[in-house]
């Protein structure tokens, strides 16, 4: 594949595999947002529209559906909550759209059908080419295995629309289900790609802060956000709402100060039960006396068995349905109120929380509350969305107790506020885009060069760069390439750190090794400094480790190379345990179960030569001048010269003398978003390689440069220097590290001190 191709196909963009339909084929009642999002996404044949309550997903959904019926000439089926069914019938009436409503395979007719969620293993997923989720959130308050249930059920459906408020209202990795149902990414594909763990605990995750931008294009490709039609630059005229308020009431738990404190400094979820079990009494009382004898429709939300049947017996023409009650009668029950024929209804939100249009209500009670915040917010918005006429008044009723449950819901609110304005800011140009009402991105790619007197850095893409450099040119290379995805510096589809999995980066690397192969002289050498990488259970399918090391050599070799030589760098594996919190390294697994132990991971330095004879001998006529170890002989500095001491330590397949801190200096460089570290190459081990594969004024190449530890001691050593970096921070660093080595090296010339003024 052509490099600037590859370089397309590793933008993370779901592909398009739908109908392309004219906007005069939409129904002429939907909003011109509605129109171009349902166009979209029959263009992307495979999409999710998560739109704020009320922005009419329902009418999108069943518009997208009829002309996958019509185009596919096939069926499609759309599962939804319970009792959302019924309503989802009559929408389509506005519409001229007929929608089946059915109980099982038999009932299906040609069209569109719809069901409940819970009634999905009475279908055979195989006879329908469309698939709507209504509600599609609902996913992750299912048990694992019936969401897994879903998503493979329909993992070979052609066309398939998702649809939801909220897809992930506390978690961005919830996005995994939608995207997996989708089948734009699995989730471990997901978190190979844009998420990172700190430190040793591996079931936290979060977005890889370079990888922000990448991630959120890639969930602009299969998706669409808004709260409102402004956020997409449309107008918001009808889709204005009243205000919404929130009354919390506390009612007295009748225990003493001192109890009330000790209890609530031990609130585990267990505790939170038991306080809400016991003050079940004087929060349905509470309730009783709020509604009164008011004649608005109330919508009273329970939590426990106990609430629900006591709200129920205090309530003056309350209706209550159970999970225990049969679909037939809850059904039933939520339409009647939802129709206004009923004034009082008290359920759960675990049964009516989710895809209800309730607007015929606007006060809501809440009789305590749980720890689910996407509970809280859904069965809100079963009232408070696009359509209500009049301010929502929701009382939130808990005990002086219950204080913790209310905190921990009021941060989780202040977070998902916080997540989905930010949701919404980072995909809307880029949906403004895909929705063809905004401009197209430009690549975000700058090239420079800076020069100094036997050395040349370059700014830019190794694989493009090195191509200007001629055929069998350079004497020796030497750098440290990106650990396939462990360490992400820039969010450019150019740095190879960015890459899905280990093959994915081979692939790319697999373009700078031919590069490399190409530019090196016959019978000379090029070393990269690697490690063994670690594989995670979330991400790999397994605890182990990965191979980078021999992945590389068989690469070199596919390209030609010869396999020259391995050396292991020493490193102590009590630090790494520290620093990675390690399974395999920390010492209770030897107590618990030692066939999880292994050992540390070391460094590794590999070179491999290039086919043919080296018709410049690297010669040693004066031996190796390195230093005296405490541990040999006093002898003088003209006897070390040849000493054998010295290249045993050379010689030697471990290196254990190699001072890890020995670095350049790396804090100037390193952006804000950098994840874990620069990993700059010791200089010593830097050294001892040019001093054994190099001769002075020998040109040393680096195409992965960072900050210019390679250079540095290349300048030192009497070597000239090429060197290549994406990330302009760390040029911009490497630049000044070049011309510090060389005023060291006393090499400076008045091309030096002009380059040095031009960039003060």
């Amino acid at each position: 594949m052509d490099y600037r191709d590859f370089l397309k196909s590793k933008k993370f963009f779901a592909p398009s595999c739908g109908f392309d339909v004219s906007a005069e084929e939409i129904h002429n009642s939907l909003f011109p947002f509605q129109r171009d999002i349902v166009l979209w996404a029959l263009r992307k044949g495979k999409a999710a529209i998560f739109a704020g309550t009320g922005l009419g997903k329902t009418l999108m959904q069943l518009e997208w559906a009829k002309h996958i019926c019509r185009l596919s000439g096939d069926n499609v089926l759309i599962l939804a909550p319970l009792a959302v069914s019924r309503q989802t019938v009559r929408e389509g009436e506005k519409i001229g759209v007929e929608v089946n409503l059915c109980r099982s395979q038999n009932d299906i007719v040609h069209g569109i059908n719809i069901a409940n969620y819970e009634i999905l293993h009475k279908f055979d997923p195989a006879s329908f080419a469309g698939i709507v989720l209504d509600e599609s959130s609902i996913l992750k308050s299912f048990s694992g295995a019936t969401r897994n249930e879903i998503i493979s059920a329909f993992r070979s459906t052609p066309y398939r629309l998702a649809c939801t408020a909220t897809p992930a209202p506390n978690d961005h990795m919830e996005l995994g289900n939608h995207s997996e149902f989708l089948g734009a990414m699995s989730r471990s594909e997901m978190l190979a790609n844009f998420f990172v763990h700190d430190g040793g605990d591996t079931g936290k995750w979060r977005l890889k802060r370079h990888g922000i931008t990448r991630f959120w294009e890639w969930v602009a490709s299969w998706a669409v956000m808004l709260q409102k039609p402004s956020d997409l630059g449309y107008d918001d005229n009808g889709f204005i709402l009243p205000p919404l308020n929130i009354h919390h009431v506390v009612v007295d738990s009748g225990l003493s100060y001192i109890d009330r404190l000790l209890l609530e400094n031990s609130m585990d979820l267990q505790a939170r039960r038991r306080a809400r079990q016991d003050t079940v009494e004087q929060r349905v009382d509470k309730c009783a006396e709020v509604i009164g004898t008011s004649d608005d429709s109330w919508l009273v939300w329970c939590g426990l068995n106990k609430e629900s049947s006591e709200l129920a017996r205090r309530i003056d023409g309350a209706i209550e349905v159970k999970g225990s009650d049969d679909n037939e009668y809850k059904e039933k029950s939520l339409l009647a109120f939802a129709n206004g024929q009923v004034k009082r209804l008290v359920t759960k939100p675990s049964i009516a929380g989710f895809g209800m249009n309730l607007q015929v209500c606007h006060k809501v009670i809440f009789v305590g509350l749980s720890d689910s915040f996407e509970e809280f917010y859904q069965a809100i918005r079963r009232c408070y969305r696009f359509g209500q006429r009049y301010p929502v008044d929701v009382y939130v009723i808990t005990a002086d107790i219950e204080g913790p449950v209310v905190d921990n819901i009021r941060r989780k609110e202040d977070e998902f506020n916080k997540m989905l304005s930010g949701m919404v800011a980072a995909t809307q140009e880029i949906t403004k885009i895909n929705l063809g009402i905004g401009n197209t991105k430009t690549e975000d790619y700058r090239q420079d060069v800076a020069k100094g007197n036997g050395w040349t850095i370059y700014l830019g893409d190794c694989v493009e760069v090195i191509r200007t450099i001629p055929d069998e040119s350079v004497h020796y290379s030497i750098f440290s390439p990106p650990f396939a995805s462990l360490y992400t510096y820039t969010d450019s589809e150019r740095d190879m750190g960015n890459c899905k999995d280990q093959d994915h980066f081979l692939e790319h690397f697999r373009y700078l090794v031919g590069e490399l192969y190409r530019v090196i002289k016959p019978g000379r050498l090029v070393s990269f400094h690697c490690m063994d990488i670690p594989a995670m259970k979330e991400r790999d399918g397994y605890i182990g480790l990965k191979d980078f090391p021999g992945d590389l050599i068989r690469l070199f070799e596919q390209v030609g190379f010869i396999y020259h030589s391995r050396v292991v760098i020493w490193k102590d594996p009590l630090i790494e345990a520290t620093r990675t919190k390690a399974l395999g390294l920390m010492h209770k697994q030897i107590v618990k179960d030692s066939a999880m132990c292994r050992q540390g991971l070391p460094d590794y330095l590999i070179t491999m030569r290039k086919p043919g004879s080296n018709e410049e001998a690297i010669a040693h006529p004066n031996g190796f001048t390195d230093f005296i170890g405490e541990d040999e002989p006093k002898i003088s500095k003209r006897n070390v010269e040849y000493s054998h001491h010295v290249w045993r330590r050379y010689a030697s397949p471990v290196w254990m003398d190699i001072n890890q801190s020995n670095t350049l200096q790396r804090t100037s460089a390193r952006d804000e978003a950098d994840e874990k570290h620069i990993c700059p190459l010791q200089l010593d081990v830097i050294e001892r390689a040019l001093e054994l594969w190099t001769n002075p004024g020998d040109v040393v190449l680096s195409p992965f440069a960072g900050i210019g530890s390679e250079g540095y001691v290349s300048i030192q050593k009497g070597r000239q220097f090429i060197g290549i970096e994406l990330k302009e921070s760390y040029w911009w660093q490497a630049v000044a590290n070049l011309r510090v080595a060389k005023r060291q090296a006393g090499q400076m010339t008045l091309l030096d001190l002009m380059e040095d003024s031009a960039h003060v």
